[in-house]
């Protein structure tokens, strides 16, 4: 390596106004990245530039992707950038990858100032797909063994020796892991597999590329098809896939019995002291996003914890275990974590699952079904309209906005077949932050019936093109608790599709993706 002093340069440029970041940081196809000048480096500057100048100096910052296509090209670009902006020590992940779980676990190791993290998480990838950065808070380049400080730190969580017992031991059960060729690869074959006694044929796509083998890596029914397909004839016992770079997760059963990250987050909530850690620290408080089912809430109630509801986007759940208000949390978008890091924690999930499935020694789909029995269930579904004409879509939501914000759309009643649904209230969610009092306006069209039902519509910005709009539907059944999820909901549907006559207003005759 040259050890010679580095030139700063000052560099002339102009500012680009698209660089607004959203919930998960800024999001573009690759070709905005390579053909708009200085597109990169105006936004790696605005990072640092972020920072005060008298904490940039000397600090340390943690750099790592989920290895996509124009991974390795920002890296290059960031290192110089950091040089030139006083920060005195890069922590990069070995040939640049590092899962966002372990790059919010490396910040806290190493009491780094934050972390740029390379993903455009769940978007396709390659030269065709998307890019994307954002920074997490918190004159050597040091390449970094990020699989072995992530281990470590889940070694001091869970019972690794009931776990290996549980996938190893002599009636061990057999699991399918798909890492989708992203990040958290690696982290599945050291933990899993070479730690924790797994065959090696039960984790699949480990090898990150940059284009994810020309795969969607979003770990739901529809992307990870191929796993959900090679459960169904129960050779296998647990199923789970992750995103491309790792924070998300989808829990499956046997035979691909199919469990919700509503219901995911609120099982792990109800044997939540199955995870040594917590039995150590105790639980100060569950959180969900506001969209995600309240299957979450019952088990705050009946356990007398604190719950917050809070707006899409995992900074608001950050802030309250900043506070040591806040030990669990999930979101309907296949999130789920704890308070050990800053992150969704796809892997963290998995092993929470599998921690309750060595304590309970049953079936996924009986310690769902179980569940339901002692709590009820909550139905719940999202359909997402991608890449919809953003002007139509804002256009649909300004009236729909005006139409429930008139009075006399409160005790409107709803009839499909024979079921009716009076409006109780209806808004925008608005949050005020009990730890900091910051109030989040705008945060979700909310239709709340009688009977707790509830349609909520948002547009979501994480998306590279167009908008996309989300329909959330949730609905709290008691007695019925054993049917079909598209079924109990159609009147719902029905009713959401009706009241914003979405179909009519984006031109769209079904949605892209139902969850």
């Amino acid at each position: 390596m040259d050890n010679s002093p580095l030139q700063v340069l000052t560099v002339p440029t102009a500012p680009y106004p698209d660089q607004r970041p959203g919930t998960s940081g800024l999001r573009k196809r690759v070709f905005v990245f390579q053909s708009r000048r200085n597109y990169l480096h105006n936004f790696i500057q605005s990072i640092f530039s972020s920072i005060d100048l008298r904490d940039r100096q000397g600090s340390t910052v943690v750099v790592g992707g989920d290895g996509r296509f124009f991974n390795q090209t920002a890296i290059e670009v960031i290192v110089q950038m950091a040089a030139a902006n006083g920060v005195g020590r890069l922590i990069i992940g070995h040939h640049g990858i590092m899962s966002t779980p372990a790059i919010s676990c490396v910040i806290r190791k190493y009491k780094a100032i934050g972390g740029i993290i390379l993903t455009a998480s769940h978007n396709p990838g390659g030269p065709d797909g998307d890019f994307g950065i954002k920074f997490n808070t918190a004159n050597g380049v040091e390449i970094v063994d990020s699989v072995e400080s992530y281990a470590n730190m889940l070694r001091n969580i869970f019972d690794f020796a009931a776990l290996k017992e549980l996938l190893s031991g002599e009636n061990h059960i057999k699991i399918r892991i798909d890492a989708m060729h992203g990040a958290v690869g690696p982290y599945v074959k050291r933990i899993l597999c070479e730690e924790l006694g797994c065959p090696a044929n039960s984790a699949i796509n480990c090898v990150p590329v940059e284009d994810f083998g020309g795969q969607h890596p979003d770990p739901n029914l529809t992307y990870a098809a191929d796993l959900v397909d090679s459960m169904k004839d129960g050779q296998y016992d647990f199923g789970a896939a992750f995103d491309g770079d790792g924070d998300r997760n989808m829990i499956l059963g046997k035979h691909g019995f199919f469990v919700t990250p509503s219901d995911s987050v609120a099982v792990i909530a109800d044997n939540i002291f199955c995870i040594p850690y917590f039995q150590h620290t105790g639980v100060r408080g569950f959180a969900r996003s506001m969209p995600t089912s309240a299957a979450l809430d019952r088990v705050a109630k009946a356990t007398k914890i604190e719950l917050y509801e809070t707006p899409t986007g995992w900074k608001f759940f950050g802030n309250l275990m900043d506070a040591g208000r806040l030990s669990l949390c999930g979101e309907e978008s296949f999130g789920t974590g704890g308070d050990h890091i800053r992150e969704k924690d796809g892997l963290w999930a998995v092993l929470a699952w599998l921690s309750i499935l060595a304590t309970r020694r049953q079936s996924v789909e009986d310690i769902l079904k179980d569940h339901w029995l002692k709590y009820g269930r909550n139905y719940f579904t999202r359909y997402d309209y991608e890449n919809v004409d953003i002007d139509a879509a804002c256009e649909m939501m300004e009236d729909l906005e005006l139409m429930i914000a008139d009075k006399a759309f409160v005790k409107q009643r709803f009839a499909v077949e024979d079921k009716i649904y009076q409006v109780e209230k209806a808004d925008n969610f608005e949050y005020t932050d009990p730890v900091d009092s910051t109030i989040s306006r705008n945060q979700g069209l909310r239709i709340i019936f009688s009977d707790g039902s509830r349609i909520i519509y948002r547009l979501s910005g994480t998306g590279s093109d167009g908008a996309t709009v989300r329909i959330y539907i949730d609905s709290y059944e008691k007695e019925q608790i054993f049917e079909d999820t598209q079924v109990m909901l159609a009147p719902l549907a029905t009713i959401a599709l009706k009241i914003s006559q979405l179909h009519h207003r984006t031109g769209r005759s079904g949605p892209s993706v139902i969850t």
